[in-house]
């Protein structure tokens, strides 16, 4: 089988340090090879890849400022299409754009939905409703409107993350600095339970970072910047607890998964995709507001580490999600 892999091009695939669809798009590509699909992936040119890589610029957008997003993503866009022919199947990680294209080729083209920026970008993929073949990325994440054909999970390549049993004593923040992912509550839920939390991400929002976080820092709350892959497992791995206090309702969530399965717990706001991918009071707590955060975070000794590792490998890896979609591409192909 030829399967075509169409990522973003925001970041490299897989990302260096942000970049969430990159990620996941690169874990479906290796996933595949590894079952034996012959993967053509299309991403930047810096891209890492086992199979082909077929790109229109070298670098990303978010990367190299001097670019257009939108022109690069037209040419990023029409590059794989214009090649639909040699493949079996395109598997489309790039939202809604791509759609545009598919009443144009033959070759089927299967959606993986990463979250909805806005309900506004909805009437495409229902245009699209009797000829696409959509997956979400949690229950929570579907549109009545919309048919799919399965959830997936995001996998993570398992072998990245190492299990550590004896934590250090600090909370940790892992994610985007914006108020969606909840910092400015990490900070409080760290200070009310006195203690160190360290804040890991990508500054997404310079206003909210520059007001509510920076005139908080200090020894016990700190920002260290983003976190690479080669930082991520040993962050993840010491923390006490994942703290994902959200203000949105996440699709997905690759941190909290990142964080169990170094045996890391989890204390998120339960919004979104969190009961999917959290097991309350197994490998975390599901919880209402700062509060109840503050009280799990008094609870953690209660949560085996064990748990957390068992349930992250079993539910959200590579090997699981490329062999979840290879039955997809089957059963699309008939």
């Amino acid at each position: 089988m030829k399967a075509a892999i169409l990522a973003p091009v925001a970041w490299r695939t897989p990302p260096r340090h942000y970049g969430p669809w990159e990620q996941v798009a690169s874990n479906i590509a290796e996933g595949l090879i590894k079952l034996g699909v012959e993967v053509t992936l299309f991403a930047t040119g810096d891209s890492i890849t086992a199979g082909r890589l077929e790109a229109v610029c070298e670098k990303g957008y978010e990367e190299d400022r001097t670019q257009d997003a939108k022109v690069l993503e037209c040419l990023h866009i029409s590059n794989l299409m214009e090649k639909a022919d040699e493949f079996d199947i395109i598997h489309n990680n790039f939202d809604f754009l791509p759609l545009t294209y598919s009443g144009l080729v033959k070759t089927p083209v299967i959606t993986t939905i990463h979250g909805f920026s806005s309900p506004r970008i909805i009437p495409v993929y229902k245009k699209y409703n009797a000829r696409g073949h959509y997956v979400s990325i949690s229950d929570s994440d579907r549109s009545p409107e919309l048919k799919y054909l399965a959830t997936v999970y995001n996998g993570l390549n398992t072998k990245d993350f190492v299990f550590n049993a004896h934590p250090r004593e600090y909370l940790l923040y892992f994610g985007r600095i914006h108020p969606d992912k909840g910092t400015v509550e990490a900070i409080e839920i760290a200070k009310k339970s006195k203690r160190k939390l360290l804040i890991a991400g990508i500054v997404q929002d310079e206003g909210y970072f520059k007001e509510k976080i920076e005139p908080q820092l200090n020894d016990q709350i700190t920002y260290i910047g983003s976190a690479g892959p080669e930082k991520r497992n040993e962050l993840l791995g010491n923390a006490l607890a994942l703290l994902h206090p959200i203000n949105f309702e996440e699709p997905f969530g690759l941190s909290v998964a990142e964080a169990m399965l170094c045996g890391t717990p989890v204390i998120a706001f339960n919004k979104g995709s969190m009961p999917e991918l959290i097991k309350h009071e197994e490998t975390g707590f599901l919880v209402k507001d700062i509060e109840e955060a503050v009280n799990a975070v008094e609870a953690l000794n209660k949560i085996k580490r064990e748990n957390c590792y068992n349930w992250a490998t079993s539910q959200f890896s590579c090997d699981k999600m490329a062999a979840d979609y290879l039955k997809l591409y089957h059963q699309i192909l008939g």
